[in-house]
């Protein structure tokens, strides 16, 4: 993110409603390494952003799956080209969310009260329930992937998309109307509560179109791979049980946050993000 944007903007200022383009420069300025330059940092850019966060995944994701394929097209086999796919999301976002899963797993471990909880979150060092958090969830990233990969080049590409969409999609209804934020502070008090219902909900719904499509992509790629007859239909089903997967582990762990530290905050979006995204890979690569 542009540290000098973000001074320059506060979250006081700014009224009305936020473009679309506005909303696009909040969301990758916030949630990825790109130094994109923040014009508004307040409620409406906010809510804008969150609207616009899948569509981030759905970059970070390319991204991922680009490196991953390319990797397997120079013959370096489904693993490499599983832990390539896994790092490239780590990276365009240095690590940003995975550090908010292992803060929200050590807040929620300590089984200490909300206020103790969210300074064990805010500390910068990672106790023992992050670092087992975060390995067994790259472990069962990079596991799926690897699965995925090995049926052809489309089943992981095409999962790997979606699981970036989806994750993405995860923190936008995370900012629902009625989640407030834990702090005053932070990215969780600009963007919690800011994201009508209706509109986090024609969003969800074309995420589950885009993962139904490449679900039946990826189950034409497999079949080809192994000359069978392509499963497109059970492929676009698997793509939206995907999404209703990484929704529902989500949401459960919204509540979860909620009812312990009495809201959200930006490490509570990030462990969201990554939890929705090991469902939906994992979900993807059964069958």
């Amino acid at each position: 993110m542009d540290s000098e944007g973000t001074a320059r903007a506060s979250a006081g200022e700014g009224a009305g409603r936020a473009s679309a383009g506005e909303g696009l420069r909040f969301a990758f300025g916030t949630l990825t390494v790109l130094r994109v330059r923040l014009t508004r940092w307040d409620r409406a850019a906010g809510r804008a952003g969150m609207l616009c966060a899948p569509a981030v995944g759905v970059a970070v994701g390319a991204a991922s799956a680009a490196l991953g394929s390319a990797l397997l097209l120079l013959g370096s086999g489904p693993l490499l080209a599983a832990v390539a796919s896994t790092a490239v999301p780590a990276a365009l976002t240095r690590g940003l969310h995975l550090d908010g899963l292992a803060d929200t797993a050590d807040g929620l471990g300590s089984n200490k009260p909300a206020d103790e909880a969210l300074r064990i979150m805010k500390a910068s060092d990672i106790g023992p329930f992050g670092v087992l958090t975060v390995v067994l969830v790259l472990l069962a990233q990079v596991a799926a992937l690897a699965g995925l990969y090995g049926r052809g080049l489309l089943a992981g590409a095409s999962a790997a998309v979606v699981a970036g969409a989806v994750s993405r999609l995860a923190m936008t209804l995370a900012c629902r109307t009625g989640v407030p934020p834990a702090r005053r502070d932070g990215l969780g008090a600009v963007v919690a509560g800011g994201v009508p219902a209706g509109a986090a909900a024609a969003v969800a719904a074309a995420v589950a179109v885009l993962a139904a499509a490449a679900g039946a992509a990826g189950a034409a790629g497999a079949a080809d791979a192994v000359g069978a007859l392509p499963g497109v239909l059970p492929g676009a089903v698997r793509g939206v049980l995907a999404v209703a997967a990484a929704l529902a582990a989500g949401e459960l762990l919204l509540r979860r946050c909620r009812a312990r530290l009495g809201g959200v905050t930006g490490d509570v979006f990030g462990a969201v993000c990554e939890t929705a995204a090991t469902a939906a890979l994992v979900v993807s690569a059964l069958g």
